[in-house]
């Protein structure tokens, strides 16, 4: 049946199947970056790390990605491959 529901769908399968596109696309980018350096081209996003001290503990928050051409094609596909599913 082509309309038929699914049912729900888990979110925690949509962000592994985008961390597995994004290091597929990044690592395919590495891989054909010296012979095409427009697919190794990228920037990097992400907030700078930031320490909380509580004297008896401290946190560090913080988080970056870089981002490729590449990287950006692998999570699309993580995506399309969720959305198919």
């Amino acid at each position: 049946m082509k309309g038929a529901s699914r049912g729900p769908k888990s979110v925690w399968v949509l962000i592994i199947l985008l961390i597995l596109g994004g290091l597929a696309g990044s690592l395919l980018g590495q891989i054909l970056g010296p012979t095409l350096p427009i697919l190794k081209a990228g920037t990097s996003i992400g907030l700078r790390p930031g320490v909380l001290d509580l004297h008896f503990m401290t946190i560090t928050f913080g988080f970056s990605v870089s981002v490729g051409p590449l990287t950006l094609l692998g999570f699309v596909l993580g995506y399309f491959i969720y959305a198919r599913a």
